[in-house]
């Protein structure tokens, strides 16, 4: 019977039609299931409810919000719900206070969301998952975007969903929205327009207060730092760069998303493994598994690795392409590689940009051996110069050690006390 589900799901992963009915009828029962759980449930102001990534990892500003509560909401009576794809990874979070982990899809997935008060969560959620109007759902999103979101993708580069359908998507997503997280004027007015916003929208949902999730790069912990390279395996007399590269919309596979590497790890560590390792990180979507066995102790495999953060404080370099990371990552003041190899066709065919790149701070290199020859440049020549403050001072400046505490603060001003049904 496993078998038989697993060839069925596969065949309909394969087949526009097919994949897009199996969507539309999954809708529908989910939409069923949670409005009858709904009538029998109260709102409980005391209640928060956890979804990171889709319940992928436990991660972002919803585990930086959630650390926070944890300091002085426990002791008041709050309680907190995780959701998880795989609640087994993470059973250590029940020793926590007043914490509960719930697996994704169930009946008590949905029972959560109909009795939580506030909603956290930082990627798009199940439609069916509307709040009511006692209800206080904070969509922190996971990061400022490079490339075009939503609404704002204009080219037809991705296999799954039409630009019309992403559309629609991200518009019935910002209908539902109570609250974004911003910490800029540049996001405030780009995640507006990624998730369909009317002016008026616009002004009243998005809070300007910063990233939650970049608190702890303003407060690092040496000792920390020292037993997380333990931990990951990083010699100590070795520089670490991260490779975090994000997924192509039109290399999607049965299962999630293949990937291109774009240079040999052969040649990475020819080039560089005398003196670097690589943290080796691919987006959440990308499935398809990369061999690092032949290169143990010089390419990490950091993928699993759930707060990315951690990966941050540990490296020297950060190396991506299209994501999102630097930007965070500037916080740190350190130097950023961006390795487009396929730029033109990304720009043309697939997602765009919301900023003229010469606004990034660090150098464009588009092959590996530029790439090589860059990374040991940057490592002997970086300082913190006018091009990185000024990238600072446009996209991160709300950015600081206490937001998460005011993102709390805030949300318990707006959205009163109480409990009601």
């Amino acid at each position: 019977m496993a078998g038989l589900k697993l060839a069925l799901y596969r065949m309909i992963k394969q087949n526009t039609l097919l994949r897009r009915a199996a969507r539309t009828a999954g809708r529908a029962v989910w939409n069923i299931e949670y409005k009858m759980i709904r009538r029998r449930c109260r709102t409980d102001d005391k209640l928060y409810v956890f979804e990171s990534y889709q319940g992928r990892q436990y991660a972002c500003s919803p585990r930086a919000i959630y650390e926070e509560l944890l300091k002085k909401e426990a002791r008041e009576g709050y309680r907190f719900i995780w959701v998880f794809r795989e609640p087994e990874k993470y059973s250590w979070m029940l020793k926590n206070p007043n914490t509960t982990i719930v697996k994704l899809g169930t009946r008590e997935y949905y029972e959560a969301f109909a009795r939580a008060k506030f909603w956290i969560v930082n990627s798009r959620t199940r439609h069916c998952l509307v709040p009511g109007s006692d209800q206080c759902f904070l969509q922190t999103w996971h990061g400022t975007p490079l490339k075009r979101l939503g609404c704002d993708i204009m080219v037809e580069g991705n296999n799954v969903l039409s630009s019309a359908e992403i559309k629609k998507d991200y518009q019935k997503e910002g209908g539902r929205v109570t609250y974004f997280l911003s910490p800029s004027s540049f996001y405030t007015e780009k995640i507006a327009s990624a998730f369909g916003l009317r002016e008026d929208d616009k002004h009243r949902k998005v809070l300007e207060l910063g990233y939650p999730r970049n608190d702890e790069l303003f407060q690092p912990d040496t000792a920390k730092v020292s037993e997380i390279k333990r931990q990951l395996g990083i010699p100590g007399d070795k520089k670490v760069i991260l490779y975090a590269p994000t997924f192509r919309d039109d290399q999607h596979t049965q299962d999630g998303c293949a990937f291109t590497m774009g240079f040999e790890l052969e040649n990475f560590c020819r080039e560089l493994g005398d003196e670097y390792v690589m943290l080796f990180r691919t987006h959440y979507f990308v499935t398809e598994q990369v061999d690092l066995r032949p290169w143990k102790g010089i390419i990490i495999d950091a993928t699993r690795w759930d707060n990315i953060n951690e990966l941050y404080l540990v490296s020297d370099l950060l190396i991506t392409d299209y994501s999102s990371v630097f930007f965070d990552y500037a916080n740190l003041k350190r130097p950023v590689l961006f390795f487009m190899y396929d730029l033109e066709a990304y720009q043309e065919n697939i997602r765009d940009f919301y900023l003229d790149i010469r606004e990034l701070p660090g150098d464009i290199v588009s092959t590996e051996e530029e790439l090589y020859r860059a990374v040991r440049r940057v490592y002997s020549e970086f300082a913190y110069d006018e091009r990185y403050r000024t990238f600072h001072s446009k996209f991160n400046y709300l950015d600081g050690p206490h937001t998460s505490r005011a993102v709390i603060d805030r949300l318990h001003a707006l959205c009163g006390t109480g409990r009601r049904g």
